[in-house]
């Protein structure tokens, strides 16, 4: 990569960085993409990882890591954190169930966000929890609108289908009923950027006794209309 401002370690170090804006990569790719020699690859992954600016995925590939997320927020450019909160708790007071807002990392979603049930039978899903892409309404979401090469990924071992995907791309809204935990269910929507783009999901989750196996009839229409608050401010926000 072409990345040069003089100051050479600043300058590999954010090759690096650059290298896992594309997803998740190890030792070796990292070493291919940004022409850096192993050992030095290797240093400067490791040195990052140990200030949170590099992490690494369920299968021990390097990835983006979360202080970048929190410098974002810090620079108040994190306008997604900044906004989820309120339409967060609406949607849990709704549904009467817990909501969360998950972002992908590489081959794992990380809940950023949520308001839990305050009482009963809950799901709970801690705010920085780490759940994989594998399994879940919401990792539908985060995988259904990506590029072929990258959903024919994500769907090796997968707990879902490539049909499963469409059906979502379709109704615009995904389900789940025990697939990433004994008797949880789920259903999410996909949160966009002014340009379109998926960067996140909007999910509420809660028991199967309650939510039922078809957790989509029941709260489909109050998850998706959160999701699309939630883009909409965020596309004002961008106009401003």
């Amino acid at each position: 990569m072409d990345i040069t401002s003089g100051v050479g370690v600043l300058d590999k170090a954010t090759s690096v960085l650059a290298a896992l804006e594309s997803g998740p990569m190890t030792l070796a790719g990292l070493v291919t993409v940004t022409g850096l020699a192993r050992p030095t690859a290797h240093r400067l992954a490791v040195a990052l990882e140990y200030h949170r600016l590099v992490g690494r995925d369920l299968n021990g590939r390097f990835v983006l890591g979360p202080r970048l997320g929190e410098l974002a927020q810090s620079a108040g450019e994190d306008k997604l954190l900044s906004t989820a909160g309120p339409i967060l708790v609406r949607l849990r007071d709704i549904t009467g169930e817990s909501s969360q807002l998950f972002r992908r990392q590489g081959e794992i979603r990380v809940c950023v966000a949520g308001s839990e049930r305050p009482s009963g039978l809950r799901d709970t899903v801690p705010i920085g929890a780490q759940l994989s892409m594998k399994a879940g309404s919401a990792a539908h979401i985060l995988l259904a609108w990506e590029e072929p090469d990258k959903i024919h990924r994500g769907l090796m071992h997968a707990q879902f289908t490539s049909e499963t995907l469409s059906t979502v791309r379709h109704r615009g809204w995904a389900q789940s009923v025990a697939e990433r935990e004994a008797g949880v269910a789920s259903v999410s929507a996909p949160v966009r950027a002014p340009g379109g783009k998926i960067i996140a999901a909007v999910s509420v989750s809660g028991p199967i006794e309650r939510l039922t196996r078809s957790p989509g009839r029941l709260h489909a229409p109050a998850v998706v209309a959160a999701a699309e608050k939630l883009s909409t401010v965020l596309r004002r926000t961008e106009d401003t």
